[in-house]
């Protein structure tokens, strides 16, 4: 009976020694899966700019087609009133002289008289304008991940962005 006591009390010893040793395995020995906590999440961000077309309506203001060209009519008609009035002036060949001399005046005048009338003779339209504008785009396409796993510090590049904290399994995050 002593030699049962004494291979239990043995055996109860070496199961001890056994789960003191296995114990400070586990506090030396870091574990290989769990949680680890995130700390930083730096956005990859690509951007580049792309054309795009912008038409607006703008108002303007055009001259209407003139179908006198030479102002013949402003001519014509300044001609005939200045030798008209020329013509009440002087007498003799001088009365010829100021007939002349008042329809070349009024020919004169009545060409410029003309032209300030087809000028400002215009009409309102509507255009269409178009432009090209760069356009700012951007995408994130990842994610620089920084996380703390048993009191060490990693960084992981990731598709979808993390919440608190990350998997570990095995010593490797877990992504899915």
């Amino acid at each position: 009976m002593k030699s049962a006591a004494v291979a239990a009390l043995g055996i109860v010893g070496a199961v001890a020694i056994a789960g003191v040793g296995y114990g400070a395995y586990q506090v030396i020995t870091p574990a290989t899966s769990g949680y680890a906590e995130v700390v930083n999440v730096d956005p990859i961000v690509k951007t580049w700019q792309e054309p795009r077309e912008v038409c607006q309506q703008v108002t303007v203001e055009r001259k209407k087609p003139v179908k006198d060209q030479h102002r013949v009519t402003g001519s014509v008609v300044g001609a005939v009133v200045g030798g008209v009035i020329g013509h009440q002036f002087g007498g003799g060949s001088g009365k010829d002289a100021a007939t002349a001399g008042g329809a070349i005046a009024g020919g004169g005048a009545g060409n410029q008289i003309q032209k300030g009338m087809q000028e400002k003779n215009t009409y309102t339209t509507a255009e269409q304008r178009c432009n090209t504008v760069m356009e700012d785009k951007s995408r994130t396409e990842g994610y620089d991940v920084t996380y703390v796993f048993n009191d060490q510090e990693d960084t992981i590049r990731m598709d979808k962005k993390p919440g608190e904290r990350l998997r570990i399994e095995e010593g490797e995050v877990v992504t899915q």
